[in-house]
Protein backbone atom coordinates (compact mmCIF):
# COMPACT_ATOMS: atom_id res chain seq x y z
CA UNK A 1 0.00 0.00 0.00
CA UNK A 2 1.39 3.64 -1.16
CA UNK A 3 1.59 5.32 2.20
CA UNK A 4 -1.14 8.60 2.61
CA UNK A 5 -0.34 11.67 0.58
CA UNK A 6 -1.85 14.03 3.47
CA UNK A 7 -2.83 14.14 6.70
CA UNK A 8 -6.70 13.89 6.02
CA UNK A 9 -6.19 10.45 3.56
CA UNK A 10 -4.01 9.36 6.89
CA UNK A 11 -7.04 10.04 9.00
CA UNK A 12 -9.52 8.03 6.75
CA UNK A 13 -7.21 5.32 7.03
CA UNK A 14 -7.32 5.07 10.46
CA UNK A 15 -11.27 5.53 11.06
CA UNK A 16 -13.04 2.71 11.63
CA UNK A 17 -10.89 0.45 14.12
CA UNK A 18 -12.47 -1.68 16.66
CA UNK A 19 -12.16 -0.04 20.22
CA UNK A 20 -10.95 -1.66 23.20
CA UNK A 21 -13.47 -4.59 24.37
CA UNK A 22 -13.98 -3.78 27.49
CA UNK A 23 -12.63 -0.80 28.78
CA UNK A 24 -10.75 -0.76 31.93
CA UNK A 25 -11.21 2.81 34.21
CA UNK A 26 -8.17 2.16 36.52
CA UNK A 27 -6.15 1.58 33.17
CA UNK A 28 -7.72 5.14 31.95
CA UNK A 29 -8.89 3.10 28.85
CA UNK A 30 -10.23 5.17 25.73
CA UNK A 31 -9.36 4.84 22.05
CA UNK A 32 -7.94 7.80 19.83
CA UNK A 33 -9.84 9.31 17.61
CA UNK A 34 -8.63 8.93 14.06
CA UNK A 35 -8.34 12.60 13.78
CA UNK A 36 -5.88 13.16 16.66
CA UNK A 37 -3.38 10.11 15.89
CA UNK A 38 -3.10 11.72 11.81
CA UNK A 39 -2.69 15.10 13.61
CA UNK A 40 0.22 13.53 16.12
CA UNK A 41 1.68 11.15 13.21
CA UNK A 42 1.63 13.61 10.46
CA UNK A 43 3.18 16.24 12.55
CA UNK A 44 6.18 14.24 13.53
CA UNK A 45 6.95 13.10 9.85
CA UNK A 46 6.13 16.25 8.18
CA UNK A 47 7.78 18.97 10.33
CA UNK A 48 10.69 16.60 12.40
CA UNK A 49 11.05 13.08 9.81
CA UNK A 50 10.24 11.14 12.76
CA UNK A 51 8.31 8.12 11.68
CA UNK A 52 9.06 6.92 8.23
CA UNK A 53 12.35 4.96 7.98
CA UNK A 54 12.62 4.66 11.43
CA UNK A 55 11.87 1.95 14.15
CA UNK A 56 8.72 2.98 16.23
CA UNK A 57 7.48 1.92 19.69
CA UNK A 58 3.78 2.32 20.54
CA UNK A 59 3.54 2.06 24.27
CA UNK A 60 0.97 1.49 25.93
CA UNK A 61 -0.64 0.85 22.24
CA UNK A 62 -3.83 -0.16 23.45
CA UNK A 63 -6.38 -1.45 20.09
CA UNK A 64 -3.40 0.05 17.56
CA UNK A 65 -3.98 3.24 16.04
CA UNK A 66 -0.69 5.05 16.47
CA UNK A 67 0.84 1.64 15.52
CA UNK A 68 -0.83 1.29 12.51
CA UNK A 69 -0.91 4.62 11.41
CA UNK A 70 3.30 4.61 11.52
CA UNK A 71 3.58 1.58 9.97
CA UNK A 72 0.72 3.09 6.76
CA UNK A 73 3.28 6.51 6.84
CA UNK A 74 6.55 3.94 6.15
CA UNK A 75 8.20 3.50 9.06
CA UNK A 76 11.06 0.53 8.51
CA UNK A 77 9.57 -1.28 11.67
CA UNK A 78 6.74 -0.97 14.57
CA UNK A 79 6.34 -2.75 18.33
CA UNK A 80 3.10 -1.76 19.79
CA UNK A 81 3.42 -2.92 23.59
CA UNK A 82 0.82 -2.71 25.91
CA UNK A 83 -0.45 -4.97 29.18
CA UNK A 84 -3.92 -5.63 28.27
CA UNK A 85 -3.47 -8.72 26.11
CA UNK A 86 -7.12 -8.81 25.23
CA UNK A 87 -6.57 -5.32 23.27
CA UNK A 88 -3.53 -6.25 21.53
CA UNK A 89 -5.56 -9.40 20.19
CA UNK A 90 -7.88 -6.29 18.73
CA UNK A 91 -4.88 -4.44 17.90
CA UNK A 92 -3.92 -7.25 15.60
CA UNK A 93 -7.15 -7.60 13.88
CA UNK A 94 -7.50 -3.74 13.76
CA UNK A 95 -3.81 -3.99 11.75
CA UNK A 96 -5.24 -7.17 9.55
CA UNK A 97 -8.48 -4.72 8.72
CA UNK A 98 -5.97 -2.27 7.29
CA UNK A 99 -3.44 -4.75 5.85
CA UNK A 100 -0.75 -4.28 8.30
CA UNK A 101 1.67 -6.69 8.90
CA UNK A 102 4.72 -5.07 9.98
CA UNK A 103 3.21 -4.53 13.39
CA UNK A 104 5.08 -6.39 16.56
CA UNK A 105 2.20 -6.41 19.19
CA UNK A 106 4.01 -7.47 22.55
CA UNK A 107 2.07 -7.81 25.35
CA UNK A 108 4.28 -5.94 28.54
CA UNK A 109 4.46 -3.55 30.87
CA UNK A 110 5.75 -0.29 31.03
CA UNK A 111 7.68 -0.66 34.16
CA UNK A 112 9.45 -3.64 32.60
CA UNK A 113 9.56 -2.93 28.84
CA UNK A 114 10.60 -6.47 27.39
CA UNK A 115 12.38 -4.96 24.73
CA UNK A 116 16.90 -5.09 24.39
CA UNK A 117 17.41 -2.21 21.44
CA UNK A 118 16.84 1.38 21.64
CA UNK A 119 14.20 2.32 19.38
CA UNK A 120 14.06 5.67 17.27
CA UNK A 121 10.93 7.12 18.07
CA UNK A 122 8.10 6.75 20.80
CA UNK A 123 4.75 7.23 20.78
CA UNK A 124 2.17 7.26 23.36
CA UNK A 125 -1.34 7.90 24.78
CA UNK A 126 -0.09 7.19 27.96
CA UNK A 127 -2.60 7.35 31.20
CA UNK A 128 -2.78 10.71 32.54
CA UNK A 129 -2.59 9.39 36.03
CA UNK A 130 -6.45 10.84 36.99
CA UNK A 131 -7.25 7.19 38.60
CA UNK A 132 -3.95 6.26 39.51
CA UNK A 133 -1.83 8.75 40.69
CA UNK A 134 1.85 8.16 38.67
CA UNK A 135 0.79 6.31 35.69
CA UNK A 136 2.24 8.92 33.36
CA UNK A 137 5.34 9.31 34.95
CA UNK A 138 6.10 5.12 34.49
CA UNK A 139 5.35 5.84 30.81
CA UNK A 140 7.56 9.01 30.42
CA UNK A 141 10.44 6.93 32.09
CA UNK A 142 9.92 4.07 30.42
CA UNK A 143 9.90 5.66 27.19
CA UNK A 144 13.02 8.08 27.50
CA UNK A 145 15.06 4.57 28.68
CA UNK A 146 14.30 3.53 25.28
CA UNK A 147 13.80 6.23 22.47
CA UNK A 148 15.84 8.82 21.31
CA UNK A 149 12.59 11.24 20.19
CA UNK A 150 9.13 10.56 22.62
CA UNK A 151 6.03 11.97 21.25
CA UNK A 152 3.52 11.65 24.58
CA UNK A 153 0.03 13.35 25.44
CA UNK A 154 -0.83 14.59 28.74
CA UNK A 155 -3.80 16.34 30.39
CA UNK A 156 -3.88 20.02 29.43
CA UNK A 157 -3.39 22.50 32.37
CA UNK A 158 -0.29 25.09 33.37
CA UNK A 159 0.07 22.72 36.62
CA UNK A 160 0.69 20.16 35.37
CA UNK A 161 2.63 21.55 32.09
CA UNK A 162 4.77 23.00 35.00
CA UNK A 163 4.80 19.65 36.76
CA UNK A 164 5.63 17.48 33.53
CA UNK A 165 8.58 20.19 32.64
CA UNK A 166 10.86 19.64 35.83
CA UNK A 167 9.91 15.67 35.46
CA UNK A 168 11.02 15.33 31.69
CA UNK A 169 14.15 17.74 32.82
CA UNK A 170 15.03 15.58 35.73
CA UNK A 171 14.74 12.00 34.06
CA UNK A 172 17.27 13.51 31.46
CA UNK A 173 14.58 14.71 28.42
CA UNK A 174 14.12 17.89 26.67
CA UNK A 175 11.38 19.18 25.44
CA UNK A 176 11.47 20.55 21.91
CA UNK A 177 7.54 21.41 21.21
CA UNK A 178 4.21 21.23 22.84
CA UNK A 179 1.23 21.61 21.05
CA UNK A 180 -2.74 21.54 21.86
CA UNK A 181 -5.07 18.98 20.81
CA UNK A 182 -8.85 18.62 21.47
CA UNK A 183 -10.09 14.67 21.85
CA UNK A 184 -13.52 14.07 21.66
CA UNK A 185 -14.52 10.89 23.52
CA UNK A 186 -17.93 8.94 22.90
CA UNK A 187 -19.75 7.54 26.04
CA UNK A 188 -16.73 5.01 27.50
CA UNK A 189 -17.77 4.33 31.21
CA UNK A 190 -20.92 3.89 32.79
CA UNK A 191 -20.53 7.41 34.40
CA UNK A 192 -20.16 8.80 30.83
CA UNK A 193 -23.69 10.42 30.45
CA UNK A 194 -23.02 12.84 27.42
CA UNK A 195 -23.40 11.61 23.95
CA UNK A 196 -19.52 12.96 23.98
CA UNK A 197 -17.17 14.11 26.50
CA UNK A 198 -14.40 16.58 25.42
CA UNK A 199 -10.90 15.95 26.71
CA UNK A 200 -8.11 19.26 26.03
CA UNK A 201 -4.37 17.96 25.82
CA UNK A 202 -1.55 18.41 24.54
CA UNK A 203 1.62 16.66 22.73
CA UNK A 204 4.85 17.16 24.21
CA UNK A 205 7.80 16.19 21.40
CA UNK A 206 10.82 15.21 24.21
CA UNK A 207 14.13 13.88 23.22
CA UNK A 208 16.66 12.48 25.30
CA UNK A 209 19.50 14.11 26.23
CA UNK A 210 23.19 12.72 25.50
Amino acid sequence: MEPPQNKKELEILLEGLEPYPHPEVLLEQYSLPAVNAAEILWNAQLRYGDIAGRVVLDLGCGTGILAIGAALLGASRVIGVDVDCLALKVAMRNALRKRVCSVDWICGDARSLPLRERVDTVVQNPPFGVKKKGADTVFLEAALSIGEVVYSIHKAGESNRRFLEQLIERIGGRITDIYPIRIRLPPTYPFHHKRAHFVEAEVYRIIRRR
